[in-house]
């Protein structure tokens, strides 16, 4: 378990390492894992070496926080505050994802509703800044611009070393209830219900999240901590949660296998790698039914390109990856989806409802009206490719889509947002005046180039 003085010693040898770069090479981290999907320019540094800043540093069960190293997994961060009855306010789906990396990359998962995004309940950091500096900010210090900004920056203003985070007390057990709806009004107009007053039929709700698997079979599953179980479900063998849903009215789970409901199939995403056939599943050991092994998968298919190539021997057309989150306002929500579901096609989708923490600021490169609650919809596969249709059409169609519908996407993906709509829909203004008090020399990357150029 790492400590304060090994932090500091990591820290500084972290800053010695950047200062020793050559003022023009391009600058990134040396992590062993990623959750992005952006295809990038290859890069010959190794990257700078941050496995020195996985850990948790102090859980304070009283004051209900911990402090915790920015390259730290969401699996190491739960893992260290379950025992003391206490989880991080929102965490994202996947096991490898980073605390550093949500906070600058943005997470949402079925406590969103309530708790907003991961950033929202960071109470200081620790930046490594584009200048070379290690700066502790806080929201209301020094350097509180940069604490609104860092946010949706995806390390292009600096990388955070350290985050001191609230957390929320827990009971042992998750109790789920799968309700259907079979149109599509209905559907949003209970999800805005529930995000105004955390109340479903008279019942205090604590996670809302759901699965759209066709025009009239569309799904919420209400969680609510419980002290007691009549029996728990487990997810993690030859039963696949997602599948559950539909034939499940009410179902438990332990806090741990709820947190990690969707890592096991990689939401539903395993089945492209045939990991839910039947007949495959039983053979797959339980260590490798996660969302990091699958991940490895596709990025070998994504460097070497074996399965395009066959498809297109087969005579098969092109496909292009739809692989998305994106948020719109919840009584435009039916309009996208209806949208969606006749252009794009793809099936299931994830429906997460997101509101701003009540009493949070504003978060300048990704600001959302603390009055309005969003609907974050993920979809995670690939379209057919018509004769003449350019890679990027699909992406491009949902983009404008999401514009004209008051709302935005995650950048952890392809994007092909003109420079100026970019900039206009992700706080530009904001952006230019950050990275130039913390970044002037340009040493890192700008937003638009990473997210969009793909650099």
């Amino acid at each position: 378990m790492p400590t304060y003085g090994t932090y500091a010693r990591a820290r500084d040898q972290l800053l010695e390492e950047y200062d020793s770069l050559d003022a023009g090479a391009p600058v990134r981290l040396g992590k062993r894992t990623s959750n992005l999907f952006r295809m990038r320019d290859a890069v010959a540094s190794p990257g700078l070496d941050v496995s020195a800043f996985d850990g948790v540093l102090d859980v304070d069960q009283a004051g209900g926080t911990a402090d915790v190293l920015g390259m730290t997994t969401y699996e190491h961060l739960v893992a260290a505050t379950l025992p003391h009855g206490l989880m991080p306010l929102v965490v994202p789906q996947l096991k490898t994802i980073t605390l550093g990396g949500a906070v600058t990359g943005l997470g949402i998962e079925s406590s969103s509703f309530v708790s907003g995004c991961p950033h929202e309940s960071v109470l200081d950091m620790d930046l490594l800044t584009g200048d070379g500096r290690v700066l502790t900010v806080t929201p209301d210090g020094d350097h509180a611009d940069l604490f609104h900004g860092f946010p949706n920056s995806y390390g292009t203003l600096g990388y955070a070393l350290r985050l001191r985070i609230e957390l929320q007390p827990v009971l042992p057990y998750v109790e789920l209830e799968h309700v259907r709806f079979h149109d599509r009004a209905e559907y949003f107009a209970t999800v805005a219900e529930i995000a105004a007053h955390r109340r479903h039929a008279g019942r205090l709700v604590d996670f809302v999240d759901g699965v759209v698997f066709d025009t009239d079979e569309l799904y919420l599953t209400l969680g609510r901590f419980v002290a007691t179980a009549p029996y728990v479900s487990d997810y993690t063998g030859n039963e696949i949660y997602y599948r559950s849903i539909q034939h499940r009215r009410r179902d438990f789970l332990t806090v741990h296998d709820y947190i990690w409901r969707w890592d096991t199939d990689w939401f539903w995403c395993s089945r492209a790698l045939g990991v839910q056939h039947r007949l495959v599943r039983p053979l797959v050991p339980r260590r490798l039914k996660r969302s990091d092994v699958y991940w490895r998968a596709v990025g070998f298919e994504r460097r070497h390109g074996w399965k395009a190539r066959y498809d297109r021997s087969r005579g098969r057309p092109d496909r292009e990856a739809v692989i998305q989150d994106v948020e719109v306002p919840v009584d435009r929500a039916a309009e996208f989806l209806e949208v969606f579901e006749r252009e794009i096609g793809i099936s299931p989708v994830w429906m997460c409802p997101l509101r701003q923490r009540e009493g949070s600021r504003r978060w300048d490169l990704y600001a959302l009206d603390p009055s309005t609650t969003y609907v974050n919809f993920g979809f995670w596969s690939t379209v057919p490719l018509n004769p003449g249709e350019a890679d990027g059409t699909h992406n491009r169609l949902i983009e404008r889509l999401v514009s004209d519908l008051g709302g935005r996407k995650s950048l952890y993906s392809s994007a092909y947002y003109e420079e100026d709509e970019f900039w206009q829909t992700y706080g530009g203004d904001s952006y230019r005046v950050l990275k130039k008090e913390y970044d002037p020399d340009d040493r890192l990357l700008d937003l638009f180039s990473k997210c969009v150029r793909a650099r």
